[in-house]
């Protein structure tokens, strides 16, 4: 029954990712059903001003821009089972301060410093996937297993010192001996 309850789970959400995915393009050319020159556009859950470009549509049209490939990236993220998945982070990072400044900013200003808040991002990034890369490398492709070497290690360095243990004990052994 939880087999169920996990494979009816599972298909709801790949249902919606598949469904958001097809409305991308009627999201992504919505902009054009607005008439130009309109200082604000009113939606259900919120509204849209000009906020520094010439109209409200054209910011409603550099959001959308913006958001569209942001929220394929992070479902792409977030469904990738690739090893170098990490490396999505970096345009999602281009694209949220992107987002953020053109939002929370004005138009004056857009697409500037935000490649710096990505380089940021990038120096942390590429040593993760870079790292990750080499133990696969090493892995899979010259079959070095860092597990199988550690557990080599410690099984080295428990016959070590069970040979200085037996060594003590011959000493003690050989002392005892002449002892008597």
């Amino acid at each position: 029954m939880k087999e169920r309850s996990t494979i009816r789970n599972k298909l709801i959400f790949e249902g919606l990712l598949a469904l958001i995915i097809a409305f991308t393009p009627i999201i992504f050319y919505s902009h054009k059903y607005f008439s130009d020159g309109q200082q604000e556009l009113d939606f259900i859950l919120f509204t849209v001003t000009a906020n520094g470009f010439v109209d409200a549509v054209t910011a409603y049209w550099y959001y959308l821009i913006k958001i569209v490939p942001l929220v394929l990236l992070v479902i792409w993220f977030v469904t990738c089972k690739n090893w170098w998945y990490y490396a999505i982070l970096i345009p999602i990072s281009m694209y949220s301060f992107q987002l953020y400044s053109s939002i929370w900013g004005t138009a004056h200003k857009v697409d500037e410093n935000e490649v710096l808040y990505v380089v940021a991002v990038s120096m942390v990034v590429i040593p993760v996937v870079y790292f990750v890369r080499v133990k696969l490398v090493d892995k899979h492709v010259h079959g070095i297993d860092l597990d199988a070497m550690d557990t080599e290690l410690q099984i080295l360095k428990e016959k070590e010192e069970l040979r200085k243990e037996r060594e003590k004990l011959e000493q003690r052994q050989h002392t005892l001996s002449k002892k008597m």
